[in-house]
């Protein structure tokens, strides 16, 4: 038996405890997927897969399930540090072929940054594998212009959680997330 995603959705989340292992709990709950068993997986974006909005996506889930999911995860206890969890995805203009979801998190960076970046890594490994040649000291502007011109990549995106540690120290986790809905074969 195969298992081979044909859907996928993104979502996000962030939270706080005074212990670190609740907080991911929380931040888990926030992204609306605490109740499912989750297995990381690495960072391929099969085939024919269609991304989907996260309230389809939940619907799809029973509580308890064994998941797939590409996750990115940050977690801090120092006061008004900023973190950032962030997915980026790229998808290939021929759907019979494989694009790519990259994982970053970072210290210190904006949603938007962290953001960018994730969506420009996830590009730029499905523009190698494409023979698309990306010079990477150009702007991620300008190599998001190649990619439309290639015409080989018609998407890309990212989710990105981020917070700021809480101010008297608690646990503060962000969590951004991949999640892959099952079709059996």
């Amino acid at each position: 038996m195969l298992v081979i995603p044909k859907k996928l959705f993104l979502t996000k989340g962030v939270g706080r405890h005074r212990e670190e292992l609740s907080s991911y709990e929380l931040a888990l709950r926030s992204a609306g997927i605490a109740q499912f068993n989750i297995v990381s997986v690495s960072s391929i974006f099969p085939p024919e897969c269609k991304l989907v909005p996260r309230s389809r996506g939940l619907k799809s889930l029973i509580d308890g399930q064994i998941v797939h999911s590409v996750m990115s995860r940050t977690a801090t206890n120092e006061p008004n540090r900023l973190i950032s969890a962030s997915i980026g995805l790229a998808i290939p203009h021929d759907c019979h072929q494989y694009g790519y979801i990259s994982e970053h998190s970072a210290f210190g960076e904006t949603a938007k940054k962290a953001g960018d970046y994730a969506e420009d890594l996830a590009a730029t490994m499905l523009a190698s594998t494409l023979g698309i040649d990306i010079d990477l000291d150009k702007s991620w502007d300008e190599r998001k212009e190649i990619w439309r011109i290639s015409g080989k990549i018609v998407r890309t995106t990212n989710i990105t959680q981020s917070a700021e540690g809480h101010k008297n120290g608690l646990w503060t986790t962000v969590v951004a997330a991949a999640v892959f809905l099952p079709e059996l074969h």
